[in-house]
């Protein structure tokens, strides 16, 4: 399963190197610039519509560059600890709950970016105005991001529910536009850029690009599994 978290920085502060032991992490950049140093590869600054994707097993660190605070959506596998190098943290790093942190040599090696993958994803610059096409930006063992984009159309009828997911939660980042949500249990309602909607396992729900026909949106969707089972409504 994943959790994700808001994370906010002032202008000048950076974070200690740290890695997760067996997930990869994925960063959606919302407010100001955040540079990105990820062991192996050249640091870059990530922007408002930036998608970041970093491997497990890799140190990484975060800055907030520029004059204005850096805002991001920070994803990674439920209840991961993170892992720190002595030689970068002498002192002992705080305890959390129900682990205690200890000295220990690690083996398993590095993880490492597929043939397809890459470290960034600049959305709005490479999609939007770029003509690239959206689709999935990692599609790991246990992380699934994958951008959904499309023109406004009439919203469904209410009998078409949708599909469900045994087993896991789904829930999507709206990168762009209106995104109309029917979701089993909670009235229809619309999501907006910088929104974030979840949907429980076993629960109906339909997403539909809202707003004026013709008009684009994206939602982002997240998940631990790239071919996750969907169950649809029988014919």
């Amino acid at each position: 399963d994943l959790e994700a978290d808001w994370h906010q920085m002032a202008a000048g502060q950076r974070t200690e190197p740290l890695m997760y032991a067996d997930n990869a992490t994925a960063l959606i950049v919302w407010g100001g610039q955040l540079r990105v140093s990820i062991k192996g590869q050249e640091p870059f600054v990530a922007v408002k519509g930036g998608e970041v994707n970093i491997p497990f097993r890799l140190p990484f660190t975060l800055e907030s560059v520029g004059d204005e605070p850096a805002l991001w959506l920070e994803v990674h596998g439920a209840g991961d600890v993170p892992l720190y190098r002595a030689a970068t943290r002498p002192d002992k790093p705080r305890d959390v709950p129900g682990f205690t942190y200890v000295k220990a040599a690690l083996m398993g090696g590095d993880g490492h970016y597929g043939a397809a993958d890459r470290p960034y994803l600049d959305y709005y610059k490479d999609v939007v105005t770029g003509g690239q096409r959206a689709g999935a930006f990692i599609a790991g063992d246990h992380l699934f991001v994958n951008n959904i984009r499309g023109k406004g159309i009439k919203t469904p009828p209410t009998s078409d529910l949708g599909h469900f997911h045994f087993g896991y939660d789904e829930f999507w980042f709206i990168m762009e536009g209106n995104v109309d949500y029917q979701i089993e249990g909670v009235p229809f309602f619309t999501a907006s850029p910088g929104d974030v909607v979840t949907a429980a396992q076993g629960r109906w729900h339909r997403a539909s690009f809202g707003g004026q026909p013709g008009q684009m949106a994206t939602r982002v969707a997240i998940n631990p599994y790239p071919r996750g089972l969907h169950s649809f409504q029988p014919h």
